[in-house]
């Protein structure tokens, strides 16, 4: 069955629901939050699929730099900002707060320091 993504009007929150094609347009959709009927369709991106050979090859530029890129918040947030991006994959809402941190300039140790528990999860502690 397709899958539709639906914004609620009332709590401001997205949600999918399963629908034959018949039960699209005939049946009632409600939040599964706040179970409004106050909703609309949210239009998702079109994905073009790449492998990850092709996904690697179109960030190659972007790793050649990397060591220079280290030391300059901004330019590793562009860089993870355009990594994001390739992967085609929609990322945690943590992720892009941590790259928009970065974009504004702040240095990554005190962004790690705010992560819960003031610890880099990639690192296992």
């Amino acid at each position: 069955m397709p899958t539709y993504d639906f914004i609620c009007n009332s709590c401001g929150k997205r949600f999918d629901v399963f629908l034959t094609f018949s039960e699209y347009g005939n049946k009632e959709i409600h939040c599964l939050h706040c179970q409004s009927a106050n909703i609309r369709r949210r239009m998702t991106k079109v994905r073009i699929a790449k492998s990850g050979g092709a996904r690697l090859e179109s960030m190659t530029d972007e790793f050649m730099g990397f060591e220079e890129v280290q030391d300059d918040p901004k330019a590793l947030g562009k860089m993870m900002r355009k990594m994001g991006s390739e992967m085609g994959d929609e990322l945690p809402e943590e992720f892009n707060e941590v790259v928009d941190r970065l974009e504004a300039g702040q240095n990554y140790d005190e962004i790690q320091s705010a992560l819960p528990d003031g610890e880099d999860e990639t690192s296992g502690g």
